[in-house]
């Protein structure tokens, strides 16, 4: 029987802190995805005894009106009407109201298309006789509107910031490691993110809502602020060791920083 020898067993090791590193970047860039602000706001409401499930744009590319589709059950459809009520965001004017034109089970509206970060808050109402129901309660949904952002350039963006996050949550590993050096992940992490959020991020930024940068100190955009204290998080950990190794507790202190930012929701406060 063939003797398992040290370095098969750190390779072994290596393998599977590599995988959890790949787990914890998986489950952020789901995270991020499911609680940012372009998501569909998505839920069911009972109405006249029917359930109706729906799914509510928050973003949409300004090339044209955004429409707003519900799918009714067979028992509801041809006797539902329904209409848009919206306006711009903490603007203190009348709604906009138009109605939604039925077409077999859908009840389809167009909300009007908006110039680059330009934004309406709007409900949907379901409508018969006299009963109405709002599908989203008393809370309005807010959707934003936005340039068309090029495949390749949107692609490399979302490549090199899940790198970033890979070698973040890599180098983090490797400082719990002793055996393990942590120098190149930690080089690596600083460089996808810088690629990813002050490279490819603001040219993306620009392009779908005309602004490169609206983080601090410009801006309160929490997104762009997050990166940017990632970027000085890594910086101080490739720092803390100069020509050398850096220091563990400092590479484990960024991977942790990382974390934890990827952790609050994009835009959280508006942008």
């Amino acid at each position: 029987m063939k003797q398992e020898t040290p370095i098969s067993r750190f390779n072994k090791k290596s393998g599977l802190v590599w995988f959890l590193a790949v787990l914890l970047t998986i489950g952020l860039a789901v995270y991020q995805r499911l609680t940012g602000p372009t998501y569909p706001a998505k839920g069911e409401i009972s109405f006249l005894g029917e359930k109706i499930s729906f799914k509510l744009p928050r973003s949409a590319e300004n090339l044209t009106d955004c429409p707003v589709v519900i799918n009714l059950p067979p028992g509801l459809a041809g006797q539902v009407q329904g209409y848009l009520q919206f306006r711009r965001p903490k603007e203190d004017k009348p709604w906009n109201i138009l109605s939604m034109k039925a077409n077999g089970q859908q009840l389809t509206g167009f909300l009007p298309k908006q110039p680059p970060a330009g934004k309406f808050e709007y409900f949907v109402h379901l409508v018969k006789d006299s009963q109405e129901v709002s599908l989203t309660g008393e809370k309005p949904v807010v959707i934003r509107f936005k340039g068309k952002v090029s495949t390749p350039v949107l692609l490399a963006h979302i490549l090199v910031m899940f790198l970033g996050m890979l070698f973040s949550m890599r180098a983090g590993l490797a400082a719990l490691r002793p055996a393990e050096k942590t120098a190149t992940y930690a080089k690596l992490a600083a460089v996808t993110i810088f690629l990813g959020g002050f490279v490819f991020g603001p040219i993306i930024q620009k392009i779908a809502f005309g602004y490169f940068w609206t983080g601090f100190p410009l801006g309160r955009d929490v997104t762009d602020t997050k990166t940017l204290v990632i970027m000085i998080g890594w910086l101080a950990a490739l720092l803390s060791g100069r020509k050398t190794e850096p220091k563990r507790s400092w590479v484990l202190a960024a991977s942790l920083l990382t974390l934890a930012l990827y952790l609050i929701p994009h835009s959280v406060f508006g942008s």
